[in-house]
């Protein structure tokens, strides 16, 4: 009986000191905080207001990801969050402030390269494809006080995403994560007033920098 004491301690030591690195099969389950910082681009808006463009405000959020490792080196990471962002207008459009605020939803998958996936301290990047789905558009007060009741209507987007992180050891289970990420987010809004139909083209392109804890199963 004496005997089990010193084993037990020892494989409690051992697996104290061992890292939470992943493998072939291991999944990875991440929270983060994230701030969305649009980068965007904005044609004018045609044909009342060809001179003027908007701006899309940041945001923060939480985002949820999964990790699944089909190789030592390889992850595949899906990452959901959704987030509301102000899309305001600049220009001539300055007096109104906010155009109109819409929710994004960008689920974005991710394929890794995990360099050092048996280390504290592992770095990784990613390439992937991100589908945004905008939703719950709506215009704002200032926006319908200058011109009337305007129904507003953003496009879906398809591109693509690359990514840069790194996770480090807190337990053999739990782990800090640092992670950036750049999207490609091309839209075209649609406002209706009545008979007019004003359009305007914007590129997103935001940059995701988030920081977490993730677990590894």
């Amino acid at each position: 009986m004496k005997l089990l004491f010193p084993i037990a301690a020892g494989m409690a030591a051992t697996v104290a000191a061992s890292p939470a690195y992943a493998e072939a099969g291991d999944v990875l389950v991440r929270t983060r905080a994230i701030l969305v910082a649009p980068t965007e681009n904005s044609s004018g808006i045609k044909p009342a207001f060809p001179n003027d463009e908007v701006s899309v405000s940041n945001s923060f959020a939480p985002e949820l990801d999964f990790t699944y490792f089909v190789a030592d080196h390889i992850g595949l990471e899906l990452i959901l969050a959704t987030t509301k962002h102000n899309i305001n207008g600049k220009g001539g459009l300055d007096p109104i402030g906010e155009l109109a605020d819409t929710w994004v939803l960008p689920p974005t998958l991710t394929l890794q390269y995990h360099f050092a996936p048996k280390a504290k301290v592992r770095p990784y990047v990613g390439v992937g494809i991100n589908y945004t789905h905008f939703y719950n558009e709506d215009a704002s007060n200032g926006l319908e006080n200058a011109i009337g009741h305007t129904n507003v209507n953003l496009d879906d987007s398809l591109g693509y995403a690359v990514q840069a992180g790194l996770d480090v050891d807190i337990t053999p289970r739990v782990f800090l994560n640092f992670d950036i990420k750049y999207i490609d987010i091309d839209t075209k809004a649609k406002l209706t007033t009545g008979n007019l139909v004003n359009r305007v083209n914007v590129s997103l392109d935001p940059i995701v920098a988030g920081v977490g804890v993730g677990m590894r199963f």
